[in-house]
């Protein structure tokens, strides 16, 4: 499991005082609000930075970071990733997994027959769905509805489902 979950990215500096506009990647922009402080993915590690003041402007959350008070401290963060520790991170409810959690696990059938491994997940209105590729690199998409997800083990990086009728005929022939 990874320790940092990436909440957003600073898209650029937002006026002269040493503000960010970031593009929230996480479901709820409002976690901003609750946050006290985030980690810059600078490449060369995570720089700890605490929040002194959160805005919203259409899509955007605007970051003011303490001790950044003008456009110069800000311009060399465009483009950074901004991360929240485990700790900080929004609490899951029972059944639920961090995407980047599930990314990589292996899927199997009820039967063991192993389908693939999850590459992306597929946020719908409905119901998510695993992006997951066979050795052949084919997609195949699996609806994560109880009738289908069995289990979900996510420190054994193991997923196991009851195929839905029909659902692996195209690929398994």
């Amino acid at each position: 499991m990874t320790d940092y979950l990436r909440v957003g990215v600073i898209t650029s500096p937002h006026g002269v005082k040493g503000e960010v506009n970031v593009f929230p990647t996480t479901d709820d922009a409002n976690r901003f609000k609750k946050l006290k402080k985030v980690y810059i993915d600078t490449k060369k590690g995570y720089k700890e930075h605490e929040i002194e003041s959160v805005k919203f402007f259409k899509q955007m959350v605007i970051l003011k970071f303490k001790g950044l008070d003008n456009r110069n401290d800000i311009e060399g963060l465009r483009n950074m990733d901004l991360f929240v520790d485990r700790e900080n991170a929004v609490k899951l409810k029972p059944n639920e997994n961090f995407i980047c959690d599930l990314i990589d696990c292996e899927v199997f059938t009820d039967e063991d027959l192993k389908i693939g491994v999850i590459k992306d997940v597929m946020i719908t209105g409905a119901n998510d769905v695993y992006v997951v590729e066979n050795d052949d690199c084919q997609e195949i998409l699996i609806p994560v509805i109880k009738d289908c997800v069995l289990d979900v083990d996510i420190d054994s990086k193991k997923v196991v489902i009851k195929p839905l009728p029909g659902l692996l005929d195209i690929y398994l022939n």
